[in-house]
């Protein structure tokens, strides 16, 4: 009897990122297409299920292996119907993509957002390991994530559960986000935030190695920060600690609502490694309720880009399995 398989979606800006993975979450074949946003983007569920016929084709498989598609999508959705309300840099509005992709395929569809599938997918597969009840953290341009409790993602009433980036972690004179309030740990915790406090802390520490990178024409990146702790500069230093105090109070609070087994952190800012890990373990350590830190490890997300794709294909097969029994 055929493996089944199950398609994992990772749709983005600039490319659509696509795999074929097993029942047991063994990759068996990963790929990627441009993203079309033109016309609105009308042609993204054509390019989709052609490119899965095309490279069923290339394998010499069968459809019939396939039992579903999970599919991540940025912006704002309706998760009950696979239905999305915006999504600014795909140029969807009020467009019914599961229903769309369903039609194109002939498989069923399940859609999430993007960050909910790369949590899923570090559990299923990644540095989750396994992990019922999981945090997971996404730190790059903003700061994204999901929680997984009990083995399923948590939406919320309609669909803002997980919105971690979003909680605020400077309750007055925090700086502007792109959300429309202040303060939220995003404008701290990103690469984004990360900059802005390495500029601001300049005047305060005359000799800081950043000095040379803020003459540049680009400024000051997160990268140069992690550089200039390496070499000990002081105001790279203070600026690591600070986004360790806020992310990791952050994470001692949320830990008392799931109670995680793992906190996964995940994103471009999580590739300083133990820069960022340890003053943001040390301040959840000590900020958690003591059997809260107890049960929570910490742990570098390790699947990548290819995360949105696994936890596509987990939720696929979930779908499958609940349709069956």
């Amino acid at each position: 009897m055929d493996e089944k398989w199950y398609v994992g979606v990772d749709l983005g800006g600039t490319t659509i990122k696509m795999a074929f993975i097993s029942d047991y979450g063994d990759l068996i074949k990963k790929w990627e297409i441009p993203t079309d946003i033109s016309e609105k983007g009308k042609n993204i569920t054509k390019d989709i299920a052609k490119s899965i016929d095309s490279v069923l084709d290339e394998l010499g498989a069968s459809k019939s292996r396939l039992h579903g598609i999970g599919m991540g999508a940025p912006g704002f959705i309706d998760l009950s119907r696979g239905f999305i309300y915006h999504a600014v840099n795909i140029g969807w509005v009020n467009f019914p993509l599961k229903e769309r992709l369903e039609m194109e395929t002939g498989l069923p569809v399940v859609v999430d957002n993007d960050a909910n599938l790369a949590a899923v997918g570090e559990m299923w597969r990644g540095a989750g390991d396994g992990a019922k009840d999981l945090l997971c953290v996404t730190l790059g341009t903003g700061v994204g994530g999901g929680i997984v409790s009990n083995g399923k993602i948590v939406h919320g009433k309609n669909g803002m559960g997980g919105e971690i980036g979003h909680i605020t972690a400077i309750p007055e004179g925090g700086a502007p986000c792109n959300c429309g309030k202040t303060g939220c740990i995003e404008t701290v915790a990103s690469a984004t935030g990360i900059c802005r406090l390495a500029r601001e802390g300049l005047h305060n520490y005359p000799d800081s190695l950043l000095h040379k990178e803020e003459e540049k024409e680009g400024g000051i990146t997160a990268k140069d920060v992690f550089d200039a702790a390496d070499q000990k500069d002081e105001l790279a230093l203070y600026v690591l600690e600070l986004v360790g105090y806020h992310l990791g109070f952050m994470l001692a609070n949320l830990g008392c609502t799931i109670n995680p087994g793992k906190i996964v952190l995940g994103g471009g800012v999580s590739k300083a490694g133990d820069k960022i890990l340890d003053p943001v373990k040390r301040n959840f350590e000590k900020f958690a309720l003591p059997l809260v830190k107890e049960g929570a490890e910490f742990a570098i997300a390790s699947l990548g880009n290819d995360a949105g794709v696994y936890g596509g294909a987990y939720m696929a097969k979930t779908l499958h399995e609940e349709t069956v029994m």
